[in-house]
């Protein structure tokens, strides 16, 4: 990326399994923002290639990712993990101090489930989700901060989401952030890109087709069962109403939270 071209100052940070391959859709054809080679870059989760004692943000980040820069767009990133992977909101920080982050949320059973289910299309996931939840959860005990199975089996700890916010608001002024419902994306997005166009203080945009599909919910009959929605519960519940507190959004419909009926 030419040096008269901004560092990448927008990123879609999360959360994964929530819509952000609904929004970068959006993005990648606004005429304001520019789009990466491929959605997710994984730059600055990247543990086995990119030297952090001294990155070489011109080849490995623009050049790679963003190789036919236009002049006065906007260059974004769309890496859900980012919100999850612990150095990546410092790293980005450290890249660009002046970076807005826009996170989507969902349900955290919904969302493991849906993140269950994609690691098993990969044949990444051998386990039911029942198994997978509880047993399988121990795959990670003891394992390094940064290994990779951390990346895989995080069913649960990816939807703890106070704290991953709190590690955010500890990096990013508020102001800096926007947080959404991956609901309210998928249900009445017009508003939440006018939303969005915004905070980012850029034209408006065009009359997009809505792009539900991206956002999928289990139907009735490849759901998560009521023993493992209670187990998911009694895990979630505590960080959500904290989350909910924390970031405004609000939560009371979903699973974790409202009551269930039988």
């Amino acid at each position: 990326m030419p040096s008269d071209i901004e560092p990448v100052g927008i990123f879609i940070a999360g959360v994964q399994k929530a819509g952000t391959s609904a929004l970068h859709s959006y993005f990648a054809e606004h005429p304001d923002l520019l789009a990466p080679r491929k959605k997710e870059t994984h730059f600055f989760d990247n543990e086995t290639t990119v030297d952090w004692a001294r990155p070489d943000y011109e080849h490995d980040l623009h050049d790679r990712f963003y190789p036919r820069p236009r002049p006065g767009a906007r260059a974004y990133d769309a890496t859900p993990i980012t919100i999850f992977w612990p150095p990546s909101i410092e790293r980005i920080v450290r890249y660009n101090p002046w970076a807005k982050f826009i996170f989507l949320f969902r349900d955290p059973i919904e969302r493991a489930f849906s993140n269950w289910r994609m690691e098993v299309g990969r044949a990444a996931e051998r386990l039911d989700f029942s198994e997978a939840i509880r047993e399988g959860r121990r795959r990670l005990d003891g394992l390094p901060e940064l290994h990779y199975d951390r990346r895989l089996y995080s069913y649960i700890e990816r939807g703890l989401y106070a704290e991953q916010l709190d590690r955010v608001l500890e990096r990013v002024p508020r102001e800096r952030l926007l947080l959404l419902s991956s609901f309210d994306l998928a249900s009445r997005p017009k508003q939440v890109l006018a939303d969005i166009s915004t905070f980012l203080g850029i034209a408006p945009f065009p009359n997009f087709r809505p792009r539900k599909v991206f956002v999928g919910n289990a139907d009735a009959a490849n759901a998560p069962s009521d023993g493992d929605v209670d187990y998911l519960r009694a895990i979630f519940a505590s960080d959500t109403e904290r989350f909910s507190a924390l970031s405004g959004l609000d939560t009371s419909t979903w699973l974790t939270l409202k009551s269930k009926v039988r």
